[in-house]
Protein backbone atom coordinates (compact mmCIF):
# COMPACT_ATOMS: atom_id res chain seq x y z
CA UNK A 1 0.00 0.00 0.00
CA UNK A 2 1.45 3.26 -1.08
CA UNK A 3 0.32 6.98 0.59
CA UNK A 4 -2.51 8.27 -1.26
CA UNK A 5 -2.03 11.04 -4.29
CA UNK A 6 -3.21 13.91 -4.58
CA UNK A 7 -6.96 14.41 -6.43
CA UNK A 8 -4.97 16.44 -8.99
CA UNK A 9 -2.04 13.47 -9.70
CA UNK A 10 -5.56 10.88 -9.44
CA UNK A 11 -7.26 12.52 -11.90
CA UNK A 12 -4.61 12.53 -14.86
CA UNK A 13 -4.60 10.31 -17.53
CA UNK A 14 -1.00 8.53 -18.39
CA UNK A 15 -0.13 10.17 -21.31
CA UNK A 16 2.37 12.58 -22.34
CA UNK A 17 3.16 15.45 -24.57
CA UNK A 18 5.21 13.66 -27.16
CA UNK A 19 6.85 10.53 -28.54
CA UNK A 20 10.52 10.77 -29.04
CA UNK A 21 12.20 9.09 -31.94
CA UNK A 22 13.83 7.29 -29.43
CA UNK A 23 10.59 5.47 -28.16
CA UNK A 24 9.89 5.15 -31.86
CA UNK A 25 12.92 3.01 -32.54
CA UNK A 26 12.60 1.05 -29.37
CA UNK A 27 9.32 -0.15 -30.20
CA UNK A 28 9.42 -0.68 -33.83
CA UNK A 29 12.88 -1.36 -34.56
CA UNK A 30 13.04 0.33 -37.39
CA UNK A 31 16.31 2.52 -37.10
CA UNK A 32 15.74 6.70 -37.10
CA UNK A 33 17.27 7.63 -41.15
CA UNK A 34 15.94 11.80 -41.03
CA UNK A 35 15.12 13.26 -37.77
CA UNK A 36 13.03 15.67 -38.88
CA UNK A 37 9.73 15.69 -36.22
CA UNK A 38 10.92 18.05 -33.28
CA UNK A 39 12.04 21.12 -34.13
CA UNK A 40 15.78 20.61 -33.58
CA UNK A 41 18.66 22.24 -35.00
CA UNK A 42 20.03 18.99 -37.31
CA UNK A 43 22.85 21.32 -38.34
CA UNK A 44 24.00 21.19 -35.01
CA UNK A 45 25.17 24.14 -32.15
CA UNK A 46 28.71 26.36 -33.01
CA UNK A 47 31.79 24.96 -33.08
CA UNK A 48 32.54 27.33 -30.50
CA UNK A 49 30.22 26.23 -28.03
CA UNK A 50 30.82 22.01 -28.45
CA UNK A 51 34.89 23.71 -27.50
CA UNK A 52 33.83 25.40 -24.50
CA UNK A 53 31.84 22.69 -23.39
CA UNK A 54 34.82 20.40 -23.95
CA UNK A 55 37.16 22.95 -22.25
CA UNK A 56 34.49 22.52 -18.75
CA UNK A 57 33.51 18.61 -18.98
CA UNK A 58 36.29 18.30 -16.55
CA UNK A 59 34.78 20.55 -13.85
CA UNK A 60 30.67 18.82 -14.00
CA UNK A 61 31.84 17.64 -10.27
CA UNK A 62 31.16 21.09 -9.32
CA UNK A 63 27.46 22.73 -9.02
CA UNK A 64 26.45 24.70 -11.32
CA UNK A 65 26.28 28.45 -9.81
CA UNK A 66 22.57 28.46 -8.57
CA UNK A 67 21.76 32.14 -9.69
CA UNK A 68 22.79 31.91 -12.95
CA UNK A 69 24.40 35.13 -12.75
CA UNK A 70 26.84 34.87 -15.55
CA UNK A 71 23.95 33.65 -18.27
CA UNK A 72 21.99 36.09 -17.00
CA UNK A 73 23.87 39.36 -17.20
CA UNK A 74 25.22 38.01 -21.02
CA UNK A 75 21.39 37.81 -21.85
CA UNK A 76 20.20 40.99 -20.40
CA UNK A 77 23.03 42.79 -22.24
CA UNK A 78 22.46 41.29 -25.75
CA UNK A 79 18.96 42.04 -25.22
CA UNK A 80 19.41 45.68 -23.97
CA UNK A 81 18.07 44.41 -20.46
CA UNK A 82 18.07 44.53 -16.66
CA UNK A 83 19.41 41.00 -15.11
CA UNK A 84 16.33 41.61 -13.06
CA UNK A 85 14.70 40.82 -16.20
CA UNK A 86 15.40 38.03 -17.02
CA UNK A 87 15.14 34.25 -15.62
CA UNK A 88 16.75 31.07 -16.74
CA UNK A 89 15.20 27.86 -16.74
CA UNK A 90 15.25 24.14 -18.54
CA UNK A 91 14.04 24.98 -21.70
CA UNK A 92 10.76 27.10 -22.29
CA UNK A 93 8.89 23.67 -20.91
CA UNK A 94 10.24 24.15 -17.53
CA UNK A 95 9.59 27.90 -17.62
CA UNK A 96 6.17 27.20 -18.21
CA UNK A 97 5.85 24.81 -15.51
CA UNK A 98 7.14 27.56 -12.80
CA UNK A 99 4.61 29.94 -14.93
CA UNK A 100 2.09 27.93 -13.89
CA UNK A 101 2.82 26.91 -10.70
CA UNK A 102 3.06 30.79 -10.03
CA UNK A 103 -0.49 31.79 -11.08
CA UNK A 104 -2.82 28.40 -11.24
CA UNK A 105 -4.79 27.35 -8.37
CA UNK A 106 -7.15 23.76 -8.79
CA UNK A 107 -10.18 25.01 -11.15
CA UNK A 108 -8.84 27.96 -12.40
CA UNK A 109 -9.03 29.10 -16.02
CA UNK A 110 -6.45 28.99 -19.03
CA UNK A 111 -6.98 29.93 -22.73
CA UNK A 112 -5.22 28.58 -25.50
CA UNK A 113 -5.71 27.25 -29.06
CA UNK A 114 -6.64 24.12 -29.79
CA UNK A 115 -3.86 22.72 -31.34
CA UNK A 116 -1.53 24.84 -29.90
CA UNK A 117 1.95 23.25 -28.56
CA UNK A 118 0.92 20.67 -26.17
CA UNK A 119 3.44 21.06 -23.25
CA UNK A 120 1.56 23.81 -22.07
CA UNK A 121 -0.84 21.61 -21.74
CA UNK A 122 0.35 19.32 -20.07
CA UNK A 123 1.95 21.69 -17.32
CA UNK A 124 -1.95 23.20 -16.77
CA UNK A 125 -3.52 20.10 -16.26
CA UNK A 126 -0.76 19.04 -13.88
CA UNK A 127 -1.94 22.19 -11.50
CA UNK A 128 -5.70 20.89 -11.80
CA UNK A 129 -6.81 24.14 -14.20
CA UNK A 130 -8.95 23.88 -16.54
CA UNK A 131 -8.21 24.39 -20.20
CA UNK A 132 -10.72 26.45 -22.52
CA UNK A 133 -9.56 26.17 -26.43
CA UNK A 134 -10.54 28.50 -29.41
CA UNK A 135 -9.79 27.15 -32.55
CA UNK A 136 -7.37 28.43 -34.86
CA UNK A 137 -8.46 30.77 -37.74
CA UNK A 138 -6.92 28.54 -40.75
CA UNK A 139 -3.49 27.87 -40.10
CA UNK A 140 -2.85 31.03 -37.65
CA UNK A 141 -3.78 31.52 -34.00
CA UNK A 142 -7.32 33.03 -34.19
CA UNK A 143 -6.17 36.52 -32.01
CA UNK A 144 -10.07 37.96 -32.19
CA UNK A 145 -11.14 34.97 -30.82
CA UNK A 146 -8.48 34.38 -27.91
CA UNK A 147 -9.58 38.38 -27.12
CA UNK A 148 -13.37 37.49 -26.94
CA UNK A 149 -12.41 34.11 -24.85
CA UNK A 150 -10.12 36.37 -22.17
CA UNK A 151 -13.45 38.54 -21.91
CA UNK A 152 -16.17 36.66 -21.61
CA UNK A 153 -14.19 33.77 -19.40
CA UNK A 154 -11.69 35.87 -17.33
CA UNK A 155 -8.95 32.69 -17.31
CA UNK A 156 -5.71 33.25 -15.23
CA UNK A 157 -3.63 32.62 -18.25
CA UNK A 158 -3.52 32.96 -21.83
CA UNK A 159 -0.99 31.24 -23.70
CA UNK A 160 0.00 32.24 -27.24
CA UNK A 161 3.03 31.33 -29.50
CA UNK A 162 4.03 33.60 -32.31
CA UNK A 163 5.90 32.39 -34.81
CA UNK A 164 2.45 29.38 -33.98
CA UNK A 165 3.97 25.47 -33.51
CA UNK A 166 2.47 23.55 -35.23
CA UNK A 167 1.64 25.76 -37.68
CA UNK A 168 4.49 27.65 -38.25
CA UNK A 169 2.70 31.02 -39.14
CA UNK A 170 3.20 34.41 -37.03
CA UNK A 171 1.62 37.62 -36.65
CA UNK A 172 3.31 40.86 -37.09
CA UNK A 173 4.53 42.43 -34.22
CA UNK A 174 2.07 45.49 -33.92
CA UNK A 175 -0.60 42.67 -33.66
CA UNK A 176 1.01 40.94 -31.01
CA UNK A 177 1.49 44.61 -28.88
CA UNK A 178 -2.41 45.25 -29.84
CA UNK A 179 -2.96 42.06 -28.20
CA UNK A 180 -1.17 41.95 -25.49
CA UNK A 181 -2.45 45.57 -24.60
CA UNK A 182 -6.08 44.36 -25.01
CA UNK A 183 -5.81 41.59 -22.08
CA UNK A 184 -7.22 42.58 -18.87
CA UNK A 185 -4.13 43.63 -16.31
CA UNK A 186 -4.99 40.40 -13.77
CA UNK A 187 -4.45 37.61 -16.75
CA UNK A 188 -0.81 36.61 -17.20
CA UNK A 189 -0.32 36.59 -21.07
CA UNK A 190 2.81 33.89 -22.02
CA UNK A 191 4.00 34.44 -24.86
CA UNK A 192 6.13 31.99 -26.43
CA UNK A 193 8.51 33.21 -28.64
CA UNK A 194 10.68 29.64 -29.31
CA UNK A 195 11.09 30.40 -32.60
CA UNK A 196 11.96 34.24 -32.85
CA UNK A 197 14.98 33.99 -34.48
CA UNK A 198 14.01 32.14 -37.40
CA UNK A 199 10.62 34.98 -37.38
CA UNK A 200 10.53 37.32 -40.54
CA UNK A 201 11.87 40.90 -39.56
CA UNK A 202 8.81 42.74 -38.04
CA UNK A 203 7.57 40.07 -36.07
CA UNK A 204 8.79 40.42 -32.74
CA UNK A 205 7.69 42.93 -30.35
CA UNK A 206 10.03 45.26 -28.97
CA UNK A 207 12.32 43.47 -26.17
CA UNK A 208 11.49 46.50 -23.46
CA UNK A 209 7.66 45.45 -23.73
CA UNK A 210 7.73 44.78 -20.16
CA UNK A 211 4.10 44.31 -18.46
CA UNK A 212 3.36 42.98 -14.71
CA UNK A 213 1.19 40.42 -16.88
CA UNK A 214 3.66 39.02 -19.11
CA UNK A 215 5.72 36.73 -19.77
CA UNK A 216 8.19 36.10 -23.09
CA UNK A 217 9.87 32.75 -23.38
CA UNK A 218 12.68 31.90 -25.05
CA UNK A 219 15.25 29.00 -25.89
CA UNK A 220 18.22 28.01 -26.87
CA UNK A 221 17.03 25.05 -28.16
CA UNK A 222 15.72 25.55 -32.29
CA UNK A 223 18.51 27.40 -33.84
CA UNK A 224 20.92 27.49 -31.55
CA UNK A 225 21.24 23.74 -31.42
CA UNK A 226 21.00 22.78 -27.66
CA UNK A 227 17.37 21.12 -27.64
CA UNK A 228 19.51 18.79 -26.10
CA UNK A 229 20.89 20.59 -22.63
CA UNK A 230 17.64 22.05 -21.83
CA UNK A 231 18.24 26.05 -21.17
CA UNK A 232 15.89 28.34 -21.92
CA UNK A 233 14.93 31.72 -20.43
CA UNK A 234 12.01 34.40 -20.01
CA UNK A 235 11.74 37.92 -20.52
CA UNK A 236 9.48 39.74 -17.65
CA UNK A 237 8.93 42.56 -15.06
CA UNK A 238 11.62 42.38 -12.35
CA UNK A 239 8.98 42.10 -9.80
CA UNK A 240 7.30 39.34 -11.63
CA UNK A 241 11.00 37.52 -12.34
CA UNK A 242 11.49 37.80 -8.35
CA UNK A 243 8.59 35.49 -7.59
CA UNK A 244 9.74 33.29 -10.27
CA UNK A 245 13.01 32.94 -8.68
CA UNK A 246 11.25 32.14 -5.32
CA UNK A 247 10.43 28.76 -6.43
CA UNK A 248 12.34 27.81 -9.71
CA UNK A 249 14.52 24.54 -8.88
CA UNK A 250 18.17 26.26 -8.74
CA UNK A 251 20.28 23.57 -9.53
CA UNK A 252 18.01 22.87 -12.57
CA UNK A 253 20.01 24.60 -15.49
CA UNK A 254 23.25 22.81 -15.08
CA UNK A 255 26.80 23.65 -15.02
CA UNK A 256 27.57 22.78 -18.93
CA UNK A 257 23.95 24.45 -20.01
CA UNK A 258 25.31 27.62 -18.49
CA UNK A 259 28.43 27.57 -20.46
CA UNK A 260 27.01 26.13 -23.46
CA UNK A 261 24.53 29.11 -23.36
CA UNK A 262 27.18 31.80 -22.67
CA UNK A 263 28.89 30.03 -25.91
CA UNK A 264 25.95 30.19 -28.24
CA UNK A 265 24.97 33.79 -27.23
CA UNK A 266 28.53 35.18 -28.20
CA UNK A 267 28.37 33.30 -30.96
CA UNK A 268 25.93 35.26 -33.58
CA UNK A 269 28.03 34.71 -36.62
CA UNK A 270 27.00 31.07 -36.46
CA UNK A 271 23.44 31.91 -35.42
CA UNK A 272 23.27 33.90 -38.78
CA UNK A 273 24.67 31.24 -40.97
CA UNK A 274 22.12 28.71 -39.40
CA UNK A 275 18.89 31.60 -39.83
CA UNK A 276 20.44 31.05 -43.69
CA UNK A 277 20.50 27.45 -44.12
CA UNK A 278 16.84 26.92 -41.44
CA UNK A 279 15.32 29.32 -44.82
CA UNK A 280 16.73 27.22 -47.68
CA UNK A 281 15.73 24.58 -45.60
CA UNK A 282 12.06 25.17 -45.57
CA UNK A 283 12.42 26.48 -49.26
CA UNK A 284 13.29 23.18 -50.01
CA UNK A 285 10.44 21.59 -47.88
CA UNK A 286 8.31 23.48 -49.75
CA UNK A 287 9.25 22.54 -53.35
CA UNK A 288 9.26 18.39 -52.11
CA UNK A 289 5.77 19.05 -51.18
CA UNK A 290 4.73 21.36 -54.53
CA UNK A 291 7.30 17.95 -56.41
CA UNK A 292 4.18 15.98 -54.87
CA UNK A 293 1.17 17.99 -55.74
CA UNK A 294 0.82 18.86 -51.94
CA UNK A 295 0.57 22.81 -50.44
CA UNK A 296 2.38 24.27 -47.83
CA UNK A 297 1.65 26.54 -44.84
CA UNK A 298 4.54 29.59 -45.45
CA UNK A 299 6.63 29.26 -42.23
CA UNK A 300 8.19 31.55 -40.08
CA UNK A 301 9.66 28.66 -38.16
CA UNK A 302 11.99 25.50 -38.40
CA UNK A 303 9.62 23.65 -39.72
CA UNK A 304 7.22 23.57 -42.64
CA UNK A 305 3.19 22.49 -41.96
CA UNK A 306 2.06 20.55 -45.60
CA UNK A 307 -1.46 19.81 -46.22
CA UNK A 308 -1.75 16.22 -46.77
CA UNK A 309 -4.77 16.94 -49.48
CA UNK A 310 -7.20 14.76 -47.58
CA UNK A 311 -8.81 14.33 -43.66
CA UNK A 312 -6.41 13.90 -40.76
CA UNK A 313 -6.98 10.17 -41.01
CA UNK A 314 -5.34 10.20 -44.54
CA UNK A 315 -2.24 11.91 -43.06
CA UNK A 316 -1.97 9.96 -40.09
CA UNK A 317 -1.51 7.11 -42.84
CA UNK A 318 1.20 9.18 -44.45
CA UNK A 319 3.08 9.50 -40.81
CA UNK A 320 3.20 6.30 -40.40
CA UNK A 321 4.28 5.48 -44.12
CA UNK A 322 7.17 7.48 -43.51
CA UNK A 323 8.01 6.14 -40.21
CA UNK A 324 8.03 2.34 -41.55
CA UNK A 325 10.86 4.42 -43.95
CA UNK A 326 12.63 5.55 -40.64
CA UNK A 327 11.48 9.01 -41.61
CA UNK A 328 10.42 10.57 -38.30
CA UNK A 329 8.43 13.49 -38.23
CA UNK A 330 4.82 14.82 -36.72
CA UNK A 331 1.61 16.58 -37.22
CA UNK A 332 -1.38 18.12 -35.73
CA UNK A 333 -3.87 16.38 -34.38
CA UNK A 334 -6.72 18.82 -33.73
CA UNK A 335 -9.62 19.01 -36.01
CA UNK A 336 -8.90 21.60 -38.59
CA UNK A 337 -5.34 21.23 -38.32
CA UNK A 338 -4.97 17.20 -38.53
CA UNK A 339 -4.87 16.76 -42.25
CA UNK A 340 -1.24 18.74 -42.04
CA UNK A 341 2.31 17.19 -41.67
CA UNK A 342 4.59 18.81 -39.77
CA UNK A 343 8.66 18.33 -41.33
CA UNK A 344 11.53 20.30 -39.38
CA UNK A 345 14.37 21.77 -40.93
CA UNK A 346 17.79 19.80 -41.26
CA UNK A 347 20.52 18.90 -43.67
CA UNK A 348 20.43 18.47 -47.37
CA UNK A 349 21.08 14.41 -46.61
CA UNK A 350 18.18 13.92 -44.44
CA UNK A 351 15.45 15.95 -46.39
CA UNK A 352 16.95 13.38 -49.30
CA UNK A 353 15.69 10.83 -48.30
CA UNK A 354 12.40 12.68 -46.94
CA UNK A 355 12.16 13.99 -50.54
CA UNK A 356 12.72 9.87 -51.79
CA UNK A 357 10.48 8.76 -49.02
CA UNK A 358 7.42 11.20 -49.29
CA UNK A 359 5.96 9.52 -52.51
CA UNK A 360 6.11 6.34 -51.71
CA UNK A 361 4.38 7.47 -48.58
CA UNK A 362 1.75 9.09 -50.52
CA UNK A 363 1.31 6.04 -52.31
CA UNK A 364 1.24 3.76 -49.17
CA UNK A 365 -1.19 5.77 -47.41
CA UNK A 366 -3.78 5.86 -50.44
CA UNK A 367 -3.86 1.91 -50.90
Amino acid sequence: MRPKLTPIVERLPPVFPFVGPETFERQSGIPIRARLGANESGFGPSPKVIKAIRADASAVWKYCDPSNYELKAAIAAFLGLKPENIAIGEGIDGLQHLICRLFLNPGDKVLTSLGGYPAFNYHVDGCGAVLLKVPYAGPHEDLGGLLDSVRRNRPRIVYLCNPDNPMGTWWPAADIVSFIESVPEDIMIVLDEAYGETAPRGTMPPVDLLRSNLFRTRTFSKVYGLAGIRCGYAIADAETVGYLERIRNHYGVNRLAQVAGLAALADQDWLKQVVGWNAAARDRIHAIAANNGLKSIPSGANFVAIDAGRDGAFALRVLKALSARGVFIRKPSAPGLDHHIRVSTGPDPELDIFAEALPKALADATA
